[in-house]
């Protein structure tokens, strides 16, 4: 048994906060295109007001090792969650269409800084030896915000109205603000080394060490993000009701699997999460393709849910364990960064997909990019067992062959 402590003080003020701001974060999604669309902006202007935020959040993350030089860790993620909540009230007052996009621009810089800094300072405080549990439990804050707050914030503006739904999701980020002074870091944990060197713009992007999980983490942004943004108007068009049931019961499932796959993770590696995720999630995407009852909605669900469950942890923690810990602020961005592109990329794409050939078979697509996903696992993963096996083979033979050279 691990006798080692995870849940601190700063580790559950940490998680605290990282669910406040994901709550303030999603109660937006459904919501912010409704609020746009009232207030006279066209298709492609709602296209631009939701597809610049993910941009923003990518080229904050660009300068975040220069943030955590100047500034330090917890700083950007206070100077991140003071600009979400103020752009968040900003919705209220700059509603016009071109306000909306300026807003929403600056919105995705607070929200790329959070996310960040938030994930590096979690694998800061968390005991290296529990840190695939840690981070399992860290993200099941985001999970359930994005499972309940997206409902709210529709029962919110049709009870309310939008101005009071804004102020929920500025109490949110605010909360979140007051959390995050309640984890208490040492200051060598927070500000790392200078670094000589320069780092050109793809090393930004992509952290030296991370380019498989990197690549991998797009893939299961584009088949994860599917689900999330498509969902719905599936189960529409296959005259299904209560689509919202999917939400819950994925969410429960993510509940149960995550704490599993962080101890899995910690004691057996990445590749005991990452392959049995990586089936649950593609299982779910094929159940989708075929679904025409509620029934096999839920059972996609469960599959969703385990696989989720099992693999956003585990890629996190994958990447964060590739690097030197003075590393970790930069390959937690690239974490997110490639999320980002995966997830906004695939809803674009498999939207206009979805156009010619409907929402159920779009999800063949979807359910492609996961297939891709575990080829590649597999097949790198066999090649490092291939390439370990002749390493050990050679060591074998040049121990017989030193004995042979000392008895001769």
């Amino acid at each position: 048994m691990n006798t080692v402590c995870l849940w601190t003080k700063n580790f559950i003020a940490l998680l605290l906060s990282n669910a406040l701001l994901f709550a303030g974060f999603h109660i937006l999604l459904p919501t912010l295109p409704l609020y746009a669309a009232a207030n006279g902006a066209t298709g492609s202007q709602i296209g631009v007001i939701t597809g610049i935020f993910g941009i923003s959040a990518i080229f904050i993350r660009l300068f975040t090792d220069y943030g955590v030089r100047v500034f330090g860790k917890k700083n950007c993620l206070y100077i991140g969650l003071l600009i979400s909540f103020l752009c968040t009230l900003g919705y209220i007052v700059f509603n016009s269409v071109e306000g909306l996009i300026v807003t929403r621009l600056f919105h995705g810089l607070g929200f790329g800084l959070t996310t960040t800094f938030s994930a590096a300072i979690a694998a800061d405080i968390i005991p290296t030896v529990r840190r695939g549990e840690g981070i399992g439990y860290f993200g099941l804050g985001s999970t359930v915000a994005m499972a309940l707050t997206p409902a709210a914030g529709v029962w919110l503006i049709a009870s309310y109205g939008f101005n009071t739904m804004f102020l929920f999701s500025a109490l949110g980020t605010g909360f979140a603000l007051l959390a995050t002074k309640m984890c208490k870091i040492k200051r060598e944990a927070i500000f790392e080394q200078k670094e000589t060197l320069k780092i050109s713009l793809i090393d930004k992007l992509f952290e030296k060490g991370t380019g498989l999980p990197a690549f991998l983490t797009v893939l299961f942004g584009v088949s994860y993000g599917s689900i999330n943004t498509y969902v719905v108007m599936l189960a529409k068009e296959a005259n299904i009701a209560d689509a919202g049931y999917f939400f819950m019961v994925g969410t429960l499932f993510v509940f149960m699997s995550r704490p599993i796959g962080g101890r899995v993770l910690d004691s057996k590696g990445a590749a005991w999460v990452i392959l049995p995720g990586s089936v649950f999630l593609l299982s779910g995407l094929i159940v989708l393709v075929n679904t025409s009852s509620f029934h096999m909605l839920l059972g996609a669900a469960v599959l969703y849910g385990l696989g989720g469950g099992f693999l956003l942890p585990a890629l996190l923690t994958w990447m964060l364990n590739t690097v030197k810990k003075e590393r970790q602020s930069a390959a937690s961005a690239t974490f997110y960064n490639m999320l980002d592109v995966g997830t906004s990329a695939g809803a674009v794409l498999l939207g206009s997909i979805a156009e010619k050939t409907g929402f159920i078979h779009m999800y063949k697509y979807s359910a492609a990019a996961m297939l891709l996903f575990l080829i590649v696992f597999i097949s790198q993963s066999l090649l490092q067992k291939i390439g370990s096996g002749k390493v050990q083979k050679q060591a074998k033979q040049d121990k017989e062959l030193d004995e042979l050279s000392d008895f001769s």
